[in-house]
């Protein structure tokens, strides 16, 4: 995995083209997905033990949204909330997307981008050892979590998996204005 040092924000077209708030049909969806990976794959929940229950708050910095994700098997549940409007939580994980996206995917080090101060995380400690233990372990591709086999499978990580290295680049390359953001 690679250590992540830069700080690689969505490109500013990217952002614009999302709404302020997307609760629905996000949650849903992700929530379904990830219920569907729980009946597939039930040891990666299983490997919680007793942090499946708890709430994780996943915070893309640079997103005008957050996720509130219970990872309780076939009882996941994942909600998309407002910034102002996040509910109780025993972990919250900040940082901007393209990094927390590559945690997922196992293209940058968690702990690399924990100690280079790019993604912050409070709570329970517990929760986030459990949380990344289990995600390495279970070296996750995009394919799972949309539950495809086969070629189509294959397809949809080569795609999924490009796109994200091509948005990275780009926001790798692109211009910082002043105040850090580009």
């Amino acid at each position: 995995m690679a250590a992540g040092n830069e700080e690689l924000r969505l490109p500013a077209f990217a952002r614009r083209l999302l709404p302020p708030f997307t609760g629905l049909p996000l949650g849903p969806l992700l929530t379904m997905s990830l219920r569907s990976l729980a009946r597939r794959r039930p040891g990666l929940f299983e490997r919680l033990g007793e942090h499946r229950s708890a709430r994780y708050l996943i915070d893309p910095t640079d997103l005008p949204f957050a996720f509130s994700v219970v990872p309780d098997g076939r009882a996941s549940l994942v909600r998309v909330t407002g910034k102002s409007g996040a509910a109780p939580c025993d972990v919250v994980i900040r940082g901007p997307i393209l990094m927390l996206l590559g945690i997922l995917d196992g293209t940058l080090d968690g702990d690399a981008l924990f100690f280079h101060r790019t993604i912050s995380v409070s709570g329970r400690t517990e929760a986030v050892v459990a949380l990344r233990n289990a995600i390495e372990d279970a070296e996750l591709r995009p394919s799972d979590l949309l539950g495809l086999r086969g070629t189509l499978a294959r397809f949809a990580d080569a795609g999924i998996l490009g796109g994200l290295g091509a948005v990275r680049h780009l926001a790798a390359s692109a211009p910082v204005r002043e105040g850090g953001r580009a």
